[in-house]
């Protein structure tokens, strides 16, 4: 086989891996994780579950990929956010519902003992977490308007961020995410457009 052809191989390979995980995307954000089988997602891509296994050996193989894959796409440059981008990360949260819902669903499914996600759950709230922590102390120094410490003040940005995201998707009618998140900002004490 020749580089040329080797390559092709592998970029081919890598769009098919694209195509799986967006499909389990789809299919857990359908039937949660538990419900979704390899064969559904393997049926959706035009695999036999056997040929899904080549990509991915296990069900938790694909499931880490499809969270590092959405944690892609919220990634700030250096990650490092700041509290003025949180706004619009709320916001282009609201135009992706089917994304929101796999991740509401996997993190209601990651609490119990034994789920393959807990412990990326886990670690990524400590990291997000820490990095709200340094968002707001970039922005207000030790202490926020409010008096509280930014290491205080980041748990509950995070609650509120992801409380808003399971009201919003149970009744969008009635829960205006990005402006209930704007009104928190305003609490805090920034000033908001």
């Amino acid at each position: 086989m020749s580089y040329g052809d080797a390559m092709s191989a592998r970029t081919r390979s890598g769009e098919r891996r694209a195509e799986i995980v967006r499909a389990a995307l789809e299919v857990i954000a359908e039937r949660g994780y538990r419900g979704a089988s390899l064969a559904a997602v393997a049926e959706r891509v035009g695999l036999t579950q056997q040929g899904l296994l080549h990509h991915f050996p296990t069900k938790d193989a694909l499931l880490v990929a499809v969270l590092e894959e959405r944690d892609k796409w919220d990634a700030v440059p250096n990650g490092s956010w700041r509290v003025d981008l949180l706004a619009s990360l709320v916001e282009y949260n609201a135009m992706r519902p089917a994304i929101i819902q796999t991740f509401s669903a996997l993190l209601g499914e990651s609490v119990t003992e034994g789920h393959p996600a807990r412990e990326y759950f886990t670690d990524r709230y400590s990291r997000v977490r820490a990095s709200m922590a340094t968002a707001l102390r970039a922005e207000y120094g030790d202490r926020l308007p409010n008096g509280l410490s930014p290491e205080r003040t980041a748990p509950l940005l995070v609650a509120v961020m992801d409380g808003l995201q399971y009201q919003w998707l149970l009744d969008p009618e009635s829960v205006d995410m990005p402006g209930a998140f704007r009104d928190f900002l305003r609490l805090l004490g920034e000033t908001v457009e």
